[in-house]
């Protein structure tokens, strides 16, 4: 990752969190001040997010999420069928699988998928595992398309079961009335995570730690959550009180309604893991894999 940080204006940084660590140790990001932040309306699984701290310094704030999990057609897959990975090998979705060109995601679900118990810390055992379960279901796939191709692509029903993503763009399409929608297999999901850092040498430092201040406030996390770009979950638990009060249909549908059974309770059941960097393989042995599996 390269970013070229400009001394005359305010940098404000959205970046995956699983990147935060590069961006600290490359010297791009300044620290930042933790008594800034509405850490104590946080949900506490957010108030030290892994890999936002340095010891008792943090270097960027978690501001949304989201759960990777099956993509499906509801016309043709139900909850129950999208309940396992191995609905990918249902005959009725041979040809028809898809997956979000990103091997993150991707071979994180087929490490759950394997049986490994933690997606991205695996030894070499629980990676030639992973790759036989990926390699498995390569007969099944349609095609590996980037944001754009995977939106339509559900939304014309021409693919009917996707890998590697979840609610962020099943969620545009379910609310605009396509027949799809992310559920989370018994084997577990994955979250995706972003964040906000402020830029090393950036000019004007308040602008950048007030906005970072309003998109995590009650207020700021309400309109993040119904994004129209894309749905999220939110770390504020002010935000979803927000949320629950101006738009309750929205809630009900992320699964952000207080006092019910919830998305924050499928995380401290740990049916859900922080997508991240491989741990025990290098960033390139999962992308030359993936580069592999696409041309097999």
């Amino acid at each position: 990752m390269r970013l070229r940080i400009s001394p005359d204006c305010t940098t404000v940084i959205l970046s995956d969190a699983e990147y935060v660590q590069q961006l600290n140790a490359a010297g791009y990001i300044e620290p930042l001040d933790a008594a800034d932040y509405a850490f104590d309306d946080f949900f506490p699984e957010f108030q030290k997010f892994p890999g936002h701290w340095q010891g008792d310094t943090l270097y960027s704030v978690i501001t949304r999420f989201g759960f990777l999990g099956v993509a499906h057609n509801i016309d043709v897959l139900s909850e129950k069928d999208a309940a396992s990975y191995s609905v990918f090998a249902d005959q009725r979705v041979t040809g028809k699988v898809g997956h979000f060109d990103w091997h993150l995601p991707n071979l994180g679900q087929m490490s759950l998928a394997a049986g490994n118990t933690s997606a991205y810390d695996i030894d070499d055992a629980g990676w030639d595992k992973l790759q036989e379960a990926t390699m498995a279901m390569r007969g099944q796939v349609g095609g590996f398309f980037d944001y754009g191709g995977t939106f339509s692509l559900l939304n014309d029903g021409q693919m009917l079961a996707f890998a590697g993503i979840g609610d962020w763009i099943t969620g545009v399409l379910e609310k605009n009335g396509a027949k799809v929608r992310t559920t989370i297999p018994e084997e577990g999901g994955l979250q995706w995570t972003e964040s906000f850092s402020i830029g090393k040498g950036t000019a004007n430092y308040e602008m950048a730690r007030k906005w970072i201040q309003w998109i995590t406030s009650a207020e700021g996390q309400a309109k993040s959550a119904d994004m129209a770009a894309y749905p999220a979950l939110v770390p504020n638990k002010k935000g979803w009180e927000m949320l629950n009060a101006d738009n309750l249909a929205e809630a009900k549908r992320q699964n952000m309604v207080l006092g019910t059974r919830n998305a924050m309770d499928m995380i401290r059941e740990g049916r859900i893991q922080y997508r991240q960097l491989p741990v025990q393989q290098s960033l390139e042995d999962w992308n030359d894999f993936w580069s592999d599996y696409k041309g097999a």
